[in-house]
């Protein structure tokens, strides 16, 4: 079966608070309605990725994997200099294959801080629960930190077709992160088509840079949705009240993809093995 390999599901804010310093504040996204969006595309696996807004309490992250069973798969979020051995090992125990950088959405008053960084306190974590450093940074910094990621002694998945903007294959940070992809460590999450230079609903991947990554990575591209589609940066405004997600049908996003896939290459590739091998499905 298919797998949804970048999703986020939100519990009531009663049960599982979202923290203070968040941007924005995330309503309902049940597990449920993620599952029967899912089965209209034959989805019946999902890697549940900890939002922003979470911080570092995976709570709501371990119960739907729990939840899941064999069919889920989790990307955590933890504080490097506070998690203990024991937590990754029940981490791993639940089903986390991935530790969570984000050097995108960072918590209201922090800095993003350096990629550098990330990658010194999440390496030997990773290395630890076996899994690999996820990582969601817009293409300037995948750029200026390109050796740092060929380097890395665990496997590294960049969020999002690397958050290229306006970058196109052939252009000089095009050609750098493609170069990146190529790196046998290296996975890359075609998902999120909206959160580029073709509008914020726009669920109509750029065919060339599809093209590009399969070309480069075949083995190491994944496809993910990003439910239930948060709202964009620019629309954050009062905590107080619940943000919008962005009014994408799941059912178009999947086809239009599934469109964008090469005729001479497998969607179930994409869909299936290479989401089966990563994640240990």
């Amino acid at each position: 079966m298919r797998c949804d390999c970048h999703v986020h599901v939100v519990g009531p804010i009663d049960r599982y608070p979202q923290v203070a310093e968040r941007t924005y504040t995330a309503g309902p996204a049940p597990l449920e309605t993620l599952q029967a969006l899912g089965a209209s595309r034959g989805i019946d696996r999902f890697v549940i990725v900890q939002p922003s807004f979470y911080g570092d309490d995976n709570s709501m992250l371990l119960d739907t994997l729990s939840r899941l069973g064999g069919k889920g798969r989790g990307v955590a979020v933890v504080e490097p200099q506070k998690v203990e051995k024991a937590e990754l090992t029940r981490l791993r125990a639940a089903g986390v294959r991935g530790l969570r950088a984000n050097l995108y959405s960072p918590l209201a008053g922090r800095p993003i801080g350096s990629l550098a960084d990330a990658f010194h306190g999440l390496e030997a974590l990773a290395r630890s629960l076996e899994g690999h450093i996820e990582l969601i940074a817009p293409i300037e910094i995948l750029a200026r930190n390109a050796d740092l990621i060929a380097q890395s002694t665990v496997p590294v998945v960049i969020d999002h077709y690397g958050l290229y903007g306006s970058s196109r294959p052939g252009d000089a940070l095009g050609r750098a992160l493609l170069a990146i992809a190529e790196s046998e460590q290296v996975w890359v999450k075609l998902s999120a088509p909206y959160r580029h230079d073709k509008g914020k609903l726009n669920i109509s991947p750029d065919a060339a840079w599809v093209k590009a990554f399969l070309e480069v990575a075949p083995d190491r591209c994944v496809w993910g949705s990003d439910w239930p589609h948060p709202p964009p940066h620019d629309t954050h405004e009062d905590r107080a009240v619940q943000s919008a997600y962005r009014p994408i049908g799941y059912s178009e996003l999947v086809d239009r993809f599934l469109e964008s896939i090469p005729g001479n290459l497998s969607p179930a590739r994409v869909m299936s093995d290479n989401a089966n091998r990563l994640y240990g499905f």
